[in-house]
């Protein structure tokens, strides 16, 4: 990838981006960011710049996305970082703290339910009923057990997707619809005119955390992993939630 796209994907990164913290910056890091910023293309906003305590890099931060720059902003660095005696991804690391959400602060109401055994394991769940890894990924959740999942209905993949999210969400029993038809392939039955849905609200959701594809899976701590997990990713994800250890 070269940079113009780089450039072109941190512009949407920033459209999309989670409002962040303010933090107090070096007069080293003020001056980078202004070298910096009218490099990277009109409409791309520098959030931060911190330094790194390694390679005497710093952290550039555009959106959810990470960069790095030398102290004199003469090199840009893309990339992960990674520490060849432990293989640690300081990248990957930043970027899922970046990217980590206030579970409590999700409209839950505005997605479907499901509660299986004593629903203690919870998870959100950004899915778009015409993604086949999300299909794959509900046939993973049926054979769980003791788990809440809050399915989010996202229609970013086609034209279709929003009028059987519809049809799903009027459905009398739209939990059960959408696992028909995700899993079984049943098709709901047409909904009233009148039906109201939040399906627009939903897709305003996805867009301001970030969401670029489905599934998308949110953890009680606020984590997220993009894509399909199977039973065992899954299950070592929530071990990892309970042990405190990051995964």
């Amino acid at each position: 990838m070269d940079l113009k796209q780089c450039m072109a994907g941190l512009t949407m990164a920033v459209t999309f981006s989670m409002a962040g913290l303010v933090v107090a910056q070096t007069p080293q890091e003020v001056t980078i960011k202004k070298l910096v910023e009218p490099r990277l293309g009109d409409g791309v906003k520098v959030d931060s710049v911190t330094k790194t305590p390694y390679a005497g890099l710093y952290e550039v931060r555009v959106g959810s996305e990470v960069l790095y720059t030398d102290d004199k902003a003469q090199f840009l660095f893309v990339g992960n970082v990674i520490d060849t005696r432990t293989g640690a991804n300081y990248t990957r690391a930043r970027v899922d703290e970046i990217n980590k959400i206030k579970f409590s602060d999700l409209p839950l109401e505005m997605a479907l339910k499901t509660v299986k055994g004593d629903g203690k394991r919870v998870i959100a769940v950004f899915e778009d009923p015409n993604c086949g890894y999300c299909k794959r990924f509900r046939q993973t959740l049926a054979g769980m057990d003791n788990i809440t999942v809050y399915t989010f209905m996202y229609n970013i993949l086609a034209e279709d997707s929003t009028v059987k999210s519809k049809n799903i969400w009027c459905s009398a029993d739209r939990n059960k619809a959408w696992d028909e038809w995700m899993i079984n392939g049943k098709v709901a039955p047409n909904a009233p005119a009148n039906c109201v849905t939040p399906n627009e609200k939903v897709l305003e959701l996805g867009h301001k955390l970030n969401v670029r594809g489905t599934p998308a899976i949110f953890f009680l701590d606020g984590s997220r992993v993009p894509g399909a997990l199977d039973a065992k990713a899954l299950e070592e994800k929530f071990a990892s939630l309970k042990s405190g250890k990051a995964n």
